[in-house]
């Protein structure tokens, strides 16, 4: 297995562009990008220069790709408008009539549109939608439930009940909207592959149930997780979990027991807004136990994390537990011989 790292956040633009290539296929996951946001400390003009050298790379692997994997439709992990790179291609994305939230279906309702018109010719085939029942993904959750929040308990429920009620408002949306079909023509096919696996000579691509773009409830949406393996290597990618903040997804993590982890971090960029102590020290104890339990060859820690120069001291418990341990633990940047940009803005 070859693996590419082509573009993450410590480069300068926001993505989680990772291109694999084994002997039977050749996939790129989540090949998306866009500008830093403006507290990032650089001048517009070097966001939209780095934006751009992205942009270029990501194309390049793109055009080499046999199949294309977005995990979700948020900019930074999908190129929505140059859809000709996808002719010729398989698509596993993200499921867009389910586990998502209303601007990622329209975004995933424009993108769908636009390839089956531009590549195919044909309007896309939209159904009416059969009454179906969603099981709330907070179910699925054991340890996160059994944790104990000390004095933040009482808000965690709150917050907990909140997020019930609009799940339940948004699943029926999601029996009001018309089905997008998965595709299937000459030039292109769209495959929703959420708990499922497939095979491609002797490599294994598996997918993970839906799951929350980090905190449960989290209103932007769910992605996807991906293990790619053939008979040498195992690597997984973690999309947008957010750290990850959420205990049962650490666990799911260690016992896919990855040999190359592409993990993204908190978003401590939105420390005090978005991100509170509770989420970022539970994201910081997932992490660790990531580092401390799995034998791995390479974690790259870095999606969501080299937004602001404060992100290493902010997880500094991450960073010490793997020089502790000897574990190979780095941001894209660093692994090809640089500082993130974050921190080297001459």
């Amino acid at each position: 297995m070859k693996i590419d790292l082509v573009w993450f956040d410590s480069l300068g633009a926001k993505s989680s562009c990772v291109f694999v290539e084994t002997e039977d296929i050749k996939i790129i996951i989540d090949p998306g990008i866009a500008a830093m946001q403006p507290s990032f400390p650089a001048s517009d003009y070097k966001k939209i220069l780095w934006r751009e050298q992205g942009r270029r790379k990501i194309k390049s692997f793109l055009r080499k790709a046999d199949a294309v994997i977005i995990s979700h439709y948020h900019f930074d992990h999908f190129l929505p408008k140059d859809v000709n790179l996808y002719r010729g291609k398989t698509l596993f994305v993200k499921n867009p009539n389910e586990y998502i939230n209303e601007s990622q279906r329209k975004r995933a309702v424009d993108f769908f549109s636009k390839i089956s018109k531009d590549i195919s010719g044909v309007e896309l085939e939209m159904e009416k939608t059969l009454t179906r029942k969603f099981r709330d993904c907070m179910d699925d959750l054991k340890i996160s439930k059994e944790k104990d929040f000390g004095d933040y308990k009482d808000r965690r429920r709150e917050l907990l009940n909140e997020g019930r009620r609009w799940f339940k408002k948004l699943s029926e949306r999601w029996n009001s909207w018309r089905y997008i079909k998965e595709m299937e023509y000459d030039e292109i096919k769209t495959v929703y592959p959420e708990e499922k696996e497939f095979k491609f000579g002797n490599t294994r691509i598996k997918f993970s149930r839906p799951l929350f773009h980090g905190v449960e409830y989290s209103r932007v949406g769910w992605v996807f997780y991906t293990v790619i393996e053939d008979a040498n290597t195992k690597i997984l990618h973690s999309s947008d979990l957010n750290g990850p903040i959420i205990e049962d997804y650490a666990e799911m993590i260690i016992k896919e027991d990855p040999d190359i982890i592409i993990l993204d971090g908190p978003m401590t960029y939105m420390f005090g807004y978005l991100l509170n102590r509770t989420n970022l020290n539970r994201a910081i104890t997932n992490a660790k136990r990531i580092v401390e339990e799995l034998d791995f060859e390479l974690m790259i820690y870095d999606h969501h994390l080299p937004r602001e120069p404060r992100f290493r001291e902010r997880t500094k418990e991450v960073w010490d537990t793997a020089k502790r341990l000897g574990k190979k633990v780095l941001t894209v940047a660093e692994y090809l011989g640089h500082l993130p940009k974050v921190l080297d803005l001459s």
